[in-house]
């Protein structure tokens, strides 16, 4: 069973899902928050509620994951070619009402700059690659931790005839093997 400062944590956690900042407004000290916040993410019951939590706003808000992958489908494959034409006569931009409602979902800005020397468009898409990164992340598809399989061996070289800043004694080896 949760105390309340852990319970606490857990509305705190899924605001933003940064678990210092939980920590910190569940009342945790600025100095330990995050090392507190990465224990109580390690504690079974915390992160079952942080689950129900989560699953209870995706009920209410009718937001799911489904929704979000979809709506970063459309801009981590989206084409420039279906926005405009470009070559020897410059660029033309096909016009909105030619654009399906996936491909305006897609787009970060258009505008417009007029002067007495002439004018610009200015048109961008959202970041592509952010939206293939985090696509790639929910499938599974990036490990950013380090995996060690097979024998591994590590050498430590010693430094003057000293380990850890301490001599070595009777052995005059000036490495040593660790094997995994």
């Amino acid at each position: 069973m949760l105390n309340n400062k852990q319970k606490r944590f857990c509305q705190e956690y899924i605001i933003d899902l940064n678990a210092t900042q939980a920590a910190i407004r569940a009342g945790y000290k600025e100095k330990t928050a995050y090392s507190q916040g990465q224990r109580l993410l390690k504690h079974v019951e915390i992160q079952k509620n942080i689950q129900k939590a989560q699953e209870k706003r995706s009920i209410r808000t009718e937001i799911t994951q489904d929704m979000v992958l979809k709506e970063l489908a459309k801009i981590g494959f989206t084409d420039m070619r279906n926005y405009s034409t470009w070559g020897s006569n410059g660029v033309i931009l096909k016009q909105s009402d030619e654009l399906t409602p996936e491909q305006t979902a897609a787009i970060s800005e258009v505008s417009e700059t007029i002067s007495k020397n002439g004018g610009s468009i200015k048109f961008k898409l959202h970041d592509k690659v952010s939206a293939l990164e985090k696509i790639g992340r929910h499938l599974g598809m990036f490990n950013d931790k380090l995996q060690l399989d097979g024998d591994i061996k590590f050498e430590m070289i010693l430094v003057d005839g000293k380990k850890d800043g301490k001599p070595e004694g009777k052995n005059d080896k000036n490495t040593e093997s660790l094997e995994d």
